[in-house]
C-alpha cells in the first residue's frame, strides 16, 4: 500500500474513533437530528387542514367562465391559485403537495348553445395518493353545477364535472420535510464536527505536533473527509430506519444514486467545516463565523420549511447557498425518484462550490 494512503487511512480511523468515544460528538451528530426528525414528524406527519388548495386554469374567454371564477374565489372553502400555465406545471405543484388539486376550465366553458344556455364541462385533476381530496372537490364542484343548472333550466342540466387521476403520487407533508431533516443532520456532521474538534486540537498541541512529522495538510483533509463520510452515512441509515418505521417515508428513489450524492453533499459541507475550523485559533473564533455561516443556510434553503413559500427574489437568491442544491436533490432523488441527468443542475453548481470552499480551506488552514 502506498505510503500516502495508509497514511491517510490511519488518521481516518483514528479521527472516526474519536467521534463514537466522545458522547457529544455521537448525541450532536446522530441523536440531535434525531430528536428534530420525531419533532418535525410530529408537526408534519398529520393530514392538512380542512380547506382545498386548488390549481384554476381558466382556459375560456366567456362572461360566465369570468362569473364563475369570482364565485370560486369568494367561496372561503377554497384557497384558490389562478394560474395561465399548463397542466404540467400544476402537476409539479400536485407531486410536491403545494396544490391539493388542479381545476381545468376548457375553450368552450360557458360558452352558449343553440338554445341560447351556457354549457360546459370542468376537469378535476389529482394525483393517486390525493383521490380523497380529488373525489371530494369533485363532488363539491357536481353540487356548484347543479344549483347552477337549476337556475338554468328544468331539463338536461347543461354544466357538468368529471374527475381524472393522473399517473403520479405527491409527497406528504413530511415526504417534503424529510430532506430538509436530512440536510440539517449533514450540517452538524459537515460544519459544526471540524468547527467544535479543530480549535480544542490547537488548545492541545496536537495539529502544532502533527505539524513536525511529514504529514500533509491534504491528507489530513482526506482522512478527515473519509471519516466525516462514514459517520455521516451511519447518521444518515438511523433516520432513514425511523422515517421508514415511524413516519411512513415514501421513497421511490434509486439508492445506488442516492448514496453517491450523500458522499458529495457531506464532502461539500465538510469543506465550510474545515475552512472555518481550521482558520480559528480558539472556539471564540470558531463559533461566531460558523453561526453567520450555518444560520442563513439552515433557514434559506429549505430545511424547516418550503423555499416555495419565500418571496421570489428570496428563492432566487437563496437557490445558490451551497445546502439548497443539497436538499433540493435529496428530495428529488428520495421522493420523486430523479436520474443523474435531471440532477445536473444540482451537481453542477454542488462541484463549483467543492471547488472555492476547498481551495479557501487550503488556504487558510492552521495548524495553531
Amino acid at each position: 500500500m502506498p505510503t500516502s494512503l495508509y497514511t491517510i487511512l490511519t488518521f481516518a480511523r483514528i479521527n472516526t474513533k474519536r467521534f463514537f468515544r466522545d458522547k457529544v460528538s455521537i448525541f450532536f451528530g446522530v441523536l440531535f437530528p434525531l430528536i428534530f426528525l420525531f419533532i418535525f414528524g410530529g408537526i408534519f406527519g398529520g393530514d392538512s387542514g380542512p380547506n382545498f388548495h386548488i390549481s384554476l386554469i381558466n382556459q375560456s374567454s366567456s362572461p360566465f367562465a369570468k362569473q364563475f371564477v369570482e364565485k370560486l374565489q369568494e367561496n372561503s372553502g377554497f384557497k384558490l391559485e389562478l394560474t395561465d400555465k399548463s397542466l404540467d406545471d400544476a402537476r409539479e405543484k400536485m407531486v410536491r403537495s403545494q396544490i391539493d388539486a388542479t381545476v381545468i376550465l376548457p375553450e368552450d366553458f360557458g360558452a352558449v348553445d343553440a338554445n341560447g344556455v351556457p354549457t360546459g364541462q370542468a376537469t378535476v385533476y389529482y394525483t393517486q395518493n390525493g383521490e380523497q381530496s380529488g373525489r371530494a372537490l369533485q363532488a363539491i364542484f357536481g353540487g356548484i353545477f347543479q344549483d347552477i343548472n337549476r337556475g338554468i333550466t328544468k331539463a338536461d342540466e347543461p354544466f357538468g364535472v368529471k374527475g381524472e387521476q393522473l399517473n403520479v403520487k405527491s409527497l406528504t407533508n413530511f415526504d417534503y420535510t424529510f430532506a430538509g431533516m436530512l440536510g440539517f443532520a449533514l450540517l452538524g456532521i459537515g460544519i459544526f464536527g471540524p468547527v467544535n474538534v479543530f480549535p480544542e486540537l490547537k488548545k492541545q498541541g496536537i495539529l502544532r505536533r502533527l505539524s513536525t512529522t511529514p504529514l500533509k495538510v491534504w491528507q489530513y483533509f482526506c482522512a478527515i473527509v473519509i471519516s466525516q463520510i462514514a459517520v455521516g452515512i451511519i447518521s444518515i441509515i438511523v433516520m432513514f430506519i425511523v422515517a421508514l418505521l415511524v413516519f411512513d417515508l415514501n421513497v421511490v428513489g434509486n439508492m445506488f444514486i442516492l448514496i453517491p450524492y450523500l458522499i458529495l453533499s457531506i464532502m461539500l459541507l465538510l469543506g465550510i467545516g474545515l475552512a472555518i475550523g481550521g482558520w480559528a485559533s480558539n472556539e471564540r473564533q470558531a463559533a461566531p463565523l460558523s453561526n453567520i455561516v450555518v444560520f442563513p443556510m439552515m433557514f434559506l434553503s429549505g430545511t424547516f420549511f418550503p423555499r416555495f413559500l419565500m418571496p421570489d427574489w428570496l428563492q432566487q437568491i437563496s437557490a445558490f447557498l451551497p445546502l439548497t442544491p443539497i436538499i433540493d436533490g435529496l428530495r428529488y432523488i428520495v421522493n420523486e425518484g430523479y436520474t443523474v441527468a435531471q440532477l445536473v443542475p444540482q451537481l453542477g453548481l454542488m462541484a463549483a462550490w467543492i471547488v472555492v470552499i476547498y481551495l479557501i480551506a487550503f488556504r487558510v488552514f492552521r495548524w495553531e
